[in-house]
């Protein structure tokens, strides 16, 4: 909401302006309206929360909500909005990857699911939805992204794992469930991109410890099989079990 500005006082003594309380409360409350719609309008690519605005804050949720409206803005999700360029059919809409960033921090946060699989070309599946693996609480979904919790997983973020790591752990957890390929193609695969420079298997190896057994039992064997024996060795292991269940013939790999 807009007030009037205020008027100035002339007294007889002096030829000082000053400005009546009234006065200065109207200037003051139009300039923290205006100021924060003009600070959103002369920006690009980013996103506002009402924290980051100063005024009242039902001032403040009236200026998103107009902006909203005019179509200078697009409503996320509560609390959250999104200025971007504008475009023949109106403002475009938040990068899939910078709303995942802008929602988890994007530390140790990476494709999950088909996603993953997806992203390392393990599936030519590609979900309606991005799906995407958390290393905490999940945010709840939000437009195109669903977001999967893997709250226990944290050495996934003390680790620093970028994308393509965590896409790796997330298709040796989902497998036979999620790749198209013939497993034992899918392991040759994972088994080059670990020998590029794509991948950090030292990374992988610390992040392991908080992995599901089936995870820790496939990554060993991958790290193993790829000439990385240390990193391997550093991965914390499964009882035998496990392991033989965790890596069936399908996986080809020599030696196991």
């Amino acid at each position: 909401m807009y007030r009037r500005a205020g008027r100035w006082m002339m007294t007889a003594a002096t030829t000082t302006p000053r400005r009546s309380t009234t006065a200065t409360g109207g200037r003051r409350s139009r300039s923290a309206a205006r100021s924060p719609r003009s600070t959103i309008l002369a920006s690009r690519e980013r996103f506002w929360r009402p924290s980051q605005l100063p005024g009242p804050p039902s001032t403040v949720q009236h200026l998103l909500a107009d902006l909203t409206r005019d179509g200078e803005l697009v409503h996320v999700r509560k609390g959250l909005y999104w200025r971007g360029r504008r475009t023949p059919l109106g403002m475009s809409p938040p990068p899939v990857d910078a709303l995942i960033k802008e929602l988890t921090g994007g530390t140790g946060v990476g494709p999950a699911g088909l996603s993953a699989a997806n992203l390392l070309q393990l599936s030519t599946q590609v979900p309606r939805r991005a799906q995407v693996a958390v290393p905490a609480r999940a945010p709840s979904d939000t437009g195109p992204v669903t977001f999967v919790s893997r709250a226990a997983r944290t050495a996934r973020r003390s680790a620093r794992l970028t994308t393509p790591e965590v896409a790796v752990l997330e298709a040796l957890e989902g497998w036979d469930r999620v790749i198209e390929v013939p497993l034992a193609d899918a392991w040759k695969r994972l088994r080059a991109l670990l020998c590029s420079d794509s991948i950090d298997v030292h990374r992988l190896a610390r992040a392991a410890k908080t992995e599901p057994a089936s995870v820790r039992a496939r990554l060993a064997a991958l790290l193993d099989d790829s000439g990385h024996h240390q990193s391997a060795q550093r991965v914390p292991p499964v009882d035998p079990r496990t392991r033989a269940q965790a890596l069936s013939s399908e996986l080809a790999v020599s030696g196991q």
